[in-house]
């Protein structure tokens, strides 16, 4: 068996989540952020697609419900940041 080299791989397709799966990684991710947040003001993740992006503002907007608290989220094609907003 011969390896490829880096150049000769195709990139990972990324297959975008379903009703189902968007709900269940709401859920999951939601007490990962809060606590994040709570601890450090902030946190960050690679959302490299748009239905990532639109999950993890998804999980801002619950965890925001969650605290009783505004939170927001900032994203630039590549990373989100959920945050809470500057007074």
């Amino acid at each position: 068996m011969t390896p490829h080299s880096p150049a000769t791989r195709s990139a990972p397709r990324h297959t975008p989540l379903d009703a189902d799966e968007m709900a269940r990684s709401e859920l999951a991710f939601s007490p990962l952020v809060t606590e994040h947040l709570l601890a450090s003001g902030r946190f960050r993740v690679t959302a490299e697609t748009p239905d990532m992006v639109e999950l993890f503002q998804r999980v801002a907007r619950r965890v925001g419900d969650a605290l009783g608290r505004p939170v927001v989220s900032y994203a630039n094609g590549r990373d989100i940041v959920i945050t809470f907003p500057s007074m």
